[in-house]
């Protein structure tokens, strides 16, 4: 048995940032439409996106810098989605994509999908989108390992 207090163990949050999987039926401009609706919005921006296409759907996977922003607009919209959250990490020279691999491996953790985001960091370097199977651990390993991760207040227009 762990020596931690029961609050301490439940109370820990991962960095991590809200995802949207936006589900679109697979017509022509329906994703400029969605993104045009962001655009139009002043409070919530997209700073990821990654779209999975089918003959008849979308999957629009989405970051924005204001995750209730998004989910009201999303709501209003009357547009299906669903939410997870997902670590958001600084990529460089000296903790590159395949040291990230190599790490979550060494874990056993699976990763989901990465994607890039259209941000980069403020000294120029890379940003990504991470999903794994416990959040919590990668969270925790990476940050070890003297990864940058970012939350949602770290992303900036």
């Amino acid at each position: 048995m762990s020596q931690v207090p029961s609050e301490t163990l439940q109370g820990y949050s991962a960095p991590s940032v809200r995802q949207f999987s936006v589900f679109l039926e697979n017509r022509v401009g329906r994703l400029l439409d969605l993104l045009r609706h962001f655009d139009d919005a002043s409070h919530v921006h997209v700073m990821g996106i990654n779209v999975i296409d089918s003959s008849d759907h979308a999957v629009i996977r989405m970051i924005p810098d204001n995750a209730d922003a998004a989910r009201l607009l999303l709501r209003e919209l009357g547009i299906a989605f669903s939410e997870t959250n997902v670590m958001v990490t600084v990529i460089d020279e000296s903790h590159s994509l395949a040291d990230l691999c190599l790490y979550l491996l060494g874990a056993e953790l699976n990763i989901l999908f990465i994607y890039s985001l259209i941000q980069q960091s403020t000294i120029g370097d890379s940003v990504i989108a991470v999903a794994i199977d416990d959040l919590t651990l990668g969270s925790n390993l990476l940050l070890k390992k003297g990864f940058t991760l970012l939350g949602e207040g770290d992303l900036t227009v």
